[in-house]
């Protein structure tokens, strides 16, 4: 190992957790570099990605042109705030609307400050009806409106007192959501198209449509939670245009910038128009060298048929899933290359993770006890055949 400060991959290890506060918990591997779908850590050894920075690196490891663009904006602008224009923002700004059919957006940090962006214009817009009505089991934030938007417990219950005005029903319950947007103070519903951090839930084909019906005829808004679902990763550019639905409002985060931090938050409509200049606002959000990254994502994904590829990719990946659900009486769930492998209560995801990265292969565990793959969106057969072996043979084992 080749590191001037730490002498091994325990040092580097012991280092983090003496100084960084204890939120995380994280596998014992040190990761250096990447290339692909590949990655080595510290000492040496290579795995095969499959969680790609939790659905980030779409482009996979080590583009050598994002890492031009990269590099090529930095030496001209890092950073000058939005007191200024700047022609890589100006870019991506137009790129973004002609590629989304929305009306205007605002550029961001993180998936979680996109969502905050569309809770504060919703509310904006909807002025006295403040109230947003959100899924159980949902995911979209760490912030305290965010993880109080987030229908789970074991986020937001540590925090209490919480933000008022959420509101969680059970996802793909078109009864439940009727009933929630009888509250005449509802101005906004809060969706993920397919739940990522609950394990992979995607709706019935008709929910997500009826959802936006409903939202018409009540006059509230409809709002998309796509950072983790958007730029692809369902085989379309976003996951709602899997089921036909327009919102008034998405969110993209993840993969936009292929592993530089940037969000953004597009509306459309009467409620685009909602902000007015100090309502809302971001030092770092779209700075030049964000932006120039999204930049070169958003053409690789579109020059090199990526989304495409995802959706015939993603065919045969579930296919593949769904042979070893068969075999071994398990569930495989997801749309594109946002899989998952239900286990229910014969195996522990955790424990198959950590071995699945013993031969090689990171994956990840989330939801109830669901194995989640989300990989880079250039993924091959190849490695798709060589995990999905190895997972058959780990399946295997733990049943006898």
């Amino acid at each position: 190992m080749k590191n001037n400060e730490f002498k091994d991959t325990s040092a580097i290890i012991d280092a983090t957790e003496a100084a960084y506060v204890n939120v995380f918990k994280r596998q014992p591997v040190v990761l250096t570099r990447g290339k692909g779908c590949q990655v080595w850590d510290a000492d040496g050894k290579e795995y095969v990605d499959f969680l790609a920075g939790i659905a980030v690196n779409i482009l996979g490891h080590g583009d050598t042109g994002l890492a031009r663009a990269i590099a090529a904006q930095a030496k001209n602008l890092i950073h000058v705030s939005n007191i200024y224009y700047t022609e890589p923002q100006a870019k991506l700004a137009k790129t973004l609307l002609e590629k989304s059919g929305f009306d205007k957006l605002f550029l961001c940090n993180s998936g979680a400050e996109a969502v905050e962006a569309a809770i504060k214009l919703a509310r904006r817009h909807c002025q006295t009806r403040y109230k947003i009505v959100t899924a159980i089991h949902s995911f979209h934030g760490r912030t305290l409106a965010t993880l109080t938007a987030t229908g789970q417990e074991k986020y937001s219950a540590p925090y209490r007192p919480l933000p008022p005005g959420f509101s969680h029903v059970p996802f793909n319950d078109l009864t439940a959501m009727r009933d929630a947007l009888t509250n005449g103070e509802v101005g906004a519903v809060l969706l993920e198209p397919i739940q990522g951090e609950g394990g992979i839930n995607c709706p019935a084909p008709d929910y997500l449509p009826a959802v936006a019906k409903l939202c018409r005829e009540k006059k509230v808004l409809l709002i998309f939670d796509e950072i983790q679902t958007g730029m692809g990763r369902t085989g379309k550019f976003f996951a709602h245009q899997v089921f036909g639905v327009q919102p008034d409002i998405a969110v993209l985060a993840k993969g936009l910038g292929g592993g530089v931090p940037i969000g953004a938050m597009l509306a459309r409509g009467e409620c685009a128009a909602a902000f007015k200049p100090g309502d809302h606002g971001s030092t770092f959000g779209g700075n030049p060298l964000a932006c120039a990254a999204a930049n070169y994502v958003l053409e690789t994904l579109f020059e090199k048929n990526l989304i495409e590829k995802a959706a015939k990719t993603g065919i045969y990946f579930l296919k593949r899933l769904q042979k070893s659900a068969k075999q071994f009486k398990l569930e495989a769930v997801g749309i594109g290359l946002m899989l998952g492998l239900r286990l229910g209560v014969r195996y522990d995801g955790g424990q198959l993770v950590d071995k699945m990265r013993e031969k090689g292969f990171l994956i990840n565990c989330a939801g109830n006890n669901t194995l989640r793959f989300v990989p880079p969106l250039t993924v091959g057969k190849k490695e798709i055949d060589a995990m999905a072996d190895a997972l058959d043979t780990l399946l295997r084992t733990e049943n006898n």
